[in-house]
C-alpha cells in the first residue's frame, strides 16, 4: 500500500529514545534536518508487532486530556497508536501484561490488540498527543465490554 511509507515517515520523524538509537533517524536525514528522534519501532510498548488495517490512508491527530482522578474506558485500538506525553503522568493497566506509567516528555506506540485502560492519579491534568495511523472506516478506539 502506498500509504505505508509515509505513515512510517511520520513515525520515525514524530517517534522514543529507549525504542532505539537517535541514529536510526540521523542515517536517513539529511545532515542539518533540525529533527529530534522520539522513538523508531517496529513494534508496541508490549511488543507487538505493528499492523496496519486495509483501506485508504487517514491519519488522526487528537490531544487527549484527563483530569486529576479520571480514567478511560477499557478499549483496545484497530490502528497504530503513537502518543507523546505533553503533561502531567499516566498510568495505563494491559491486564495481565501489567501497568506502565507514562510521564511527561515520553513517547510510545500504544498496544493495540491488548486491552487497557489509563488513570490519570496525578493532582493535575494529563495531556498527549495522539496520532492514530488508520485507514478509512477502521476504528481509532474500540470500546471492550
Amino acid at each position: 500500500m502506498l500509504y505505508r511509507p509515509l505513515i512510517l515517515a511520520l513515525v520515525v520523524v514524530a517517534g522514543l529514545a529507549t525504542a532505539a538509537p537517535a541514529s536510526a533517524l540521523d542515517a536517513n536525514a539529511p545532515k542539518d534536518y533540525p529533527a529530534v528522534p522520539l522513538l523508531s519501532t517496529g513494534t508496541t510498548i508490549l511488543g507487538e508487532k505493528i499492523h496496519y488495517p486495509a483501506g485508504d490512508a487517514h491519519v488522526t491527530a487528537a490531544i487527549v486530556t484527563l483530569a486529576p482522578g479520571g480514567r478511560t474506558i477499557l478499549h483496545k485500538h484497530d490502528v497504530p497508536l503513537f502518543a507523546y506525553i505533553l503533561e502531567g503522568e499516566l498510568t495505563v493497566d494491559y491486564g495481565t501484561h501489567g501497568t506502565r506509567t507514562y510521564k511527561q516528555g515520553q513517547s510510545l506506540m500504544e498496544a493495540m490488540d491488548v486491552a487497557h485502560f489509563g488513570v490519570n492519579n496525578g493532582d493535575k491534568p494529563v495531556r498527549l498527543l495522539a496520532v492514530y495511523m488508520g485507514a478509512t472506516g477502521a476504528k481509532d478506539v474500540t470500546p471492550v465490554k
